[in-house]
Protein backbone atom coordinates (compact mmCIF):
# COMPACT_ATOMS: atom_id res chain seq x y z
CA UNK A 1 0.00 0.00 0.00
CA UNK A 2 1.30 3.33 -0.58
CA UNK A 3 1.56 6.32 1.39
CA UNK A 4 -1.35 7.86 -0.63
CA UNK A 5 -3.42 5.18 -0.47
CA UNK A 6 -2.51 4.65 3.54
CA UNK A 7 -3.67 8.21 3.60
CA UNK A 8 -6.71 8.31 1.56
CA UNK A 9 -7.89 5.22 3.94
CA UNK A 10 -7.26 7.02 7.12
CA UNK A 11 -9.34 10.27 5.70
CA UNK A 12 -12.01 7.63 5.07
CA UNK A 13 -12.06 6.03 8.45
CA UNK A 14 -11.55 8.96 10.26
CA UNK A 15 -14.67 10.31 8.03
CA UNK A 16 -17.12 7.38 8.85
CA UNK A 17 -15.94 7.70 12.23
CA UNK A 18 -17.15 11.11 12.69
CA UNK A 19 -20.23 10.25 10.89
CA UNK A 20 -20.71 7.45 13.25
CA UNK A 21 -20.00 10.14 16.09
CA UNK A 22 -22.55 12.23 14.91
CA UNK A 23 -24.97 9.53 15.00
CA UNK A 24 -24.47 9.04 17.99
CA UNK A 25 -24.22 12.32 19.53
CA UNK A 26 -28.15 12.52 18.06
CA UNK A 27 -29.90 9.66 19.16
CA UNK A 28 -28.01 10.36 23.28
CA UNK A 29 -30.17 14.09 22.09
CA UNK A 30 -33.19 12.32 20.83
CA UNK A 31 -33.50 9.67 24.10
CA UNK A 32 -32.66 13.12 26.04
CA UNK A 33 -35.67 14.91 24.26
CA UNK A 34 -38.06 12.11 24.89
CA UNK A 35 -37.22 11.48 28.74
CA UNK A 36 -36.98 15.28 29.13
CA UNK A 37 -40.50 15.72 27.71
CA UNK A 38 -42.10 13.34 30.00
CA UNK A 39 -40.61 14.32 33.08
CA UNK A 40 -41.41 17.78 32.21
CA UNK A 41 -45.09 16.39 31.53
CA UNK A 42 -44.88 14.49 35.11
CA UNK A 43 -44.06 17.27 37.25
CA UNK A 44 -45.67 20.47 35.25
CA UNK A 45 -42.61 21.95 34.23
CA UNK A 46 -42.42 24.05 31.92
CA UNK A 47 -38.86 25.57 32.33
CA UNK A 48 -37.98 21.66 31.41
CA UNK A 49 -40.37 21.92 28.67
CA UNK A 50 -39.06 24.86 27.16
CA UNK A 51 -35.56 23.79 27.31
CA UNK A 52 -37.01 20.44 25.39
CA UNK A 53 -38.35 22.73 22.54
CA UNK A 54 -35.06 25.06 22.81
CA UNK A 55 -32.72 22.36 22.63
CA UNK A 56 -34.41 20.86 19.36
CA UNK A 57 -32.38 23.29 17.40
CA UNK A 58 -28.90 21.16 18.60
CA UNK A 59 -30.68 18.06 17.20
CA UNK A 60 -31.70 19.68 13.51
CA UNK A 61 -28.17 21.35 13.16
CA UNK A 62 -26.71 17.92 13.41
CA UNK A 63 -28.76 16.27 10.96
CA UNK A 64 -27.64 18.42 8.24
CA UNK A 65 -24.06 18.05 9.65
CA UNK A 66 -24.56 14.02 9.21
CA UNK A 67 -26.04 14.95 5.43
CA UNK A 68 -23.26 16.98 4.54
CA UNK A 69 -21.18 14.77 5.46
CA UNK A 70 -22.46 11.63 4.11
CA UNK A 71 -22.83 13.41 0.60
CA UNK A 72 -19.38 14.57 0.82
CA UNK A 73 -17.93 10.41 1.88
CA UNK A 74 -20.15 9.72 -1.48
CA UNK A 75 -18.60 12.26 -3.70
CA UNK A 76 -15.43 12.17 -3.02
CA UNK A 77 -14.57 8.45 -1.81
CA UNK A 78 -16.77 6.57 -3.71
CA UNK A 79 -17.57 3.61 -0.89
CA UNK A 80 -18.42 0.35 -2.10
CA UNK A 81 -20.39 -2.38 -1.24
CA UNK A 82 -20.62 -2.66 3.00
CA UNK A 83 -19.15 0.96 3.61
CA UNK A 84 -21.50 2.58 1.05
CA UNK A 85 -24.91 0.57 2.45
CA UNK A 86 -23.20 2.23 6.18
CA UNK A 87 -23.16 5.75 4.49
CA UNK A 88 -26.28 5.26 3.42
CA UNK A 89 -27.72 3.75 6.55
CA UNK A 90 -26.30 7.06 8.55
CA UNK A 91 -27.86 9.56 6.31
CA UNK A 92 -31.30 8.07 6.73
CA UNK A 93 -30.79 7.17 10.41
CA UNK A 94 -30.11 10.81 10.84
CA UNK A 95 -33.56 11.69 9.05
CA UNK A 96 -35.57 9.23 11.73
CA UNK A 97 -33.60 10.61 14.60
CA UNK A 98 -34.66 14.00 13.77
CA UNK A 99 -38.06 13.01 14.02
CA UNK A 100 -37.94 11.46 17.11
CA UNK A 101 -36.90 14.58 18.72
CA UNK A 102 -39.86 16.45 16.87
CA UNK A 103 -41.80 14.03 19.18
CA UNK A 104 -39.92 15.37 22.18
CA UNK A 105 -40.73 18.84 21.42
CA UNK A 106 -44.28 17.73 20.54
CA UNK A 107 -44.83 16.29 23.43
CA UNK A 108 -43.14 19.36 25.93
CA UNK A 109 -45.47 21.49 23.69
CA UNK A 110 -48.35 19.76 25.17
CA UNK A 111 -47.15 20.26 29.34
CA UNK A 112 -48.74 24.04 29.48
CA UNK A 113 -51.80 22.19 28.38
CA UNK A 114 -52.10 20.35 31.34
CA UNK A 115 -50.64 22.90 34.21
CA UNK A 116 -52.85 22.84 36.93
CA UNK A 117 -55.66 20.40 35.96
CA UNK A 118 -56.40 17.16 37.68
CA UNK A 119 -54.46 14.25 37.26
CA UNK A 120 -55.68 11.28 34.95
CA UNK A 121 -54.73 7.87 36.01
CA UNK A 122 -53.96 7.03 32.65
CA UNK A 123 -51.10 9.20 32.99
CA UNK A 124 -49.18 6.61 35.09
CA UNK A 125 -48.57 4.63 32.31
CA UNK A 126 -46.66 6.58 29.53
CA UNK A 127 -43.73 7.13 31.57
CA UNK A 128 -43.28 3.09 30.94
CA UNK A 129 -44.44 3.07 27.80
CA UNK A 130 -41.67 5.80 27.00
CA UNK A 131 -39.01 4.14 28.57
CA UNK A 132 -39.25 1.13 26.62
CA UNK A 133 -39.55 3.70 23.66
CA UNK A 134 -36.27 5.24 24.14
CA UNK A 135 -34.27 1.91 25.15
CA UNK A 136 -35.58 0.63 21.82
CA UNK A 137 -33.55 3.90 20.21
CA UNK A 138 -30.62 3.12 22.28
CA UNK A 139 -30.40 -0.51 21.90
CA UNK A 140 -30.41 0.22 17.83
CA UNK A 141 -28.18 2.31 17.78
CA UNK A 142 -25.66 0.47 19.91
CA UNK A 143 -26.31 -2.33 17.11
CA UNK A 144 -25.51 0.51 14.52
CA UNK A 145 -21.92 1.07 15.75
CA UNK A 146 -21.40 -3.01 16.27
CA UNK A 147 -22.85 -3.44 13.08
CA UNK A 148 -25.06 -6.46 14.86
CA UNK A 149 -28.18 -7.91 12.60
CA UNK A 150 -29.20 -9.78 15.04
CA UNK A 151 -29.56 -6.94 17.95
CA UNK A 152 -31.50 -5.00 14.81
CA UNK A 153 -33.92 -8.04 15.36
CA UNK A 154 -34.26 -8.18 18.91
CA UNK A 155 -35.29 -4.38 19.08
CA UNK A 156 -37.62 -4.83 15.89
CA UNK A 157 -39.79 -7.63 17.84
CA UNK A 158 -39.92 -5.37 21.34
CA UNK A 159 -41.72 -2.60 18.86
CA UNK A 160 -45.32 -5.18 19.99
CA UNK A 161 -44.69 -4.17 23.55
CA UNK A 162 -44.87 -0.53 22.60
CA UNK A 163 -47.80 -0.90 20.35
CA UNK A 164 -49.49 -2.94 23.63
CA UNK A 165 -49.05 -0.01 25.43
CA UNK A 166 -50.62 2.44 23.41
CA UNK A 167 -53.98 -0.02 23.33
CA UNK A 168 -53.95 0.12 26.90
CA UNK A 169 -53.54 3.61 27.38
CA UNK A 170 -56.20 4.36 24.02
CA UNK A 171 -58.89 2.14 25.48
CA UNK A 172 -58.42 3.57 28.60
CA UNK A 173 -58.18 7.29 27.80
CA UNK A 174 -61.29 6.83 25.81
CA UNK A 175 -63.45 5.26 28.74
CA UNK A 176 -62.22 7.98 30.51
CA UNK A 177 -63.99 10.57 28.18
CA UNK A 178 -66.88 8.86 28.15
CA UNK A 179 -66.78 8.35 31.97
CA UNK A 180 -65.87 11.70 32.94
CA UNK A 181 -66.71 14.47 29.92
CA UNK A 182 -64.52 16.74 32.38
CA UNK A 183 -61.29 15.06 31.36
CA UNK A 184 -62.16 14.96 27.68
CA UNK A 185 -59.63 18.23 27.11
CA UNK A 186 -56.71 16.61 29.21
CA UNK A 187 -56.84 13.27 27.69
CA UNK A 188 -56.92 14.10 23.89
CA UNK A 189 -53.41 15.38 24.75
CA UNK A 190 -52.65 12.35 26.50
CA UNK A 191 -53.86 10.12 23.57
CA UNK A 192 -51.24 12.81 21.84
CA UNK A 193 -48.92 11.98 23.71
CA UNK A 194 -49.37 8.08 23.20
CA UNK A 195 -49.29 8.16 19.65
CA UNK A 196 -46.43 10.07 19.64
CA UNK A 197 -44.27 7.81 21.68
CA UNK A 198 -45.66 4.46 19.44
CA UNK A 199 -44.46 6.36 16.75
CA UNK A 200 -40.99 6.25 18.73
CA UNK A 201 -41.38 2.68 19.24
CA UNK A 202 -42.49 2.58 15.19
CA UNK A 203 -39.01 4.74 14.24
CA UNK A 204 -36.49 2.10 16.07
CA UNK A 205 -37.88 -0.52 14.06
CA UNK A 206 -37.04 1.08 10.79
CA UNK A 207 -34.05 2.29 12.08
CA UNK A 208 -33.46 -1.28 12.96
CA UNK A 209 -34.48 -2.77 9.48
CA UNK A 210 -32.01 -0.12 8.05
CA UNK A 211 -29.29 -1.38 10.49
CA UNK A 212 -29.82 -5.56 9.34
CA UNK A 213 -29.56 -4.14 5.62
CA UNK A 214 -26.06 -2.23 6.43
CA UNK A 215 -24.91 -5.17 8.57
CA UNK A 216 -25.53 -7.94 6.02
CA UNK A 217 -27.01 -6.57 2.45
CA UNK A 218 -30.35 -8.07 2.98
CA UNK A 219 -33.52 -7.07 3.62
CA UNK A 220 -34.87 -7.90 7.27
CA UNK A 221 -37.31 -11.22 7.51
CA UNK A 222 -41.24 -9.13 7.75
CA UNK A 223 -42.95 -9.98 10.90
CA UNK A 224 -46.18 -9.31 11.66
CA UNK A 225 -46.41 -6.42 13.63
CA UNK A 226 -50.68 -6.60 14.64
CA UNK A 227 -52.42 -3.37 14.60
CA UNK A 228 -52.85 -0.62 16.68
CA UNK A 229 -56.35 0.35 18.06
CA UNK A 230 -56.55 3.37 15.61
CA UNK A 231 -55.43 1.55 12.88
CA UNK A 232 -58.08 -0.69 13.09
CA UNK A 233 -60.66 2.03 13.67
CA UNK A 234 -59.51 2.95 10.24
CA UNK A 235 -60.12 -0.20 8.75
Amino acid sequence: MTIGTEHTVKAFDDEIGMLRGHIAEMGGRAEAAINGAMEALIKRDLTLAAKVIADDKAIDKLEADVEKLAVQIIALRAPMANDLRDVVAALKIAGILERIGDYGKNIAKRVGSLEGRRKIEPLSLLPSMAQVATEMVADVLNAFAARDAEAAVRVNERDRVVDDFYNSIFRTLVTYMVEYPPTISDAAHLLFVAKNLERVGDHATNVAEMVYFAATGEHMPERDRGDTVDAQNEG
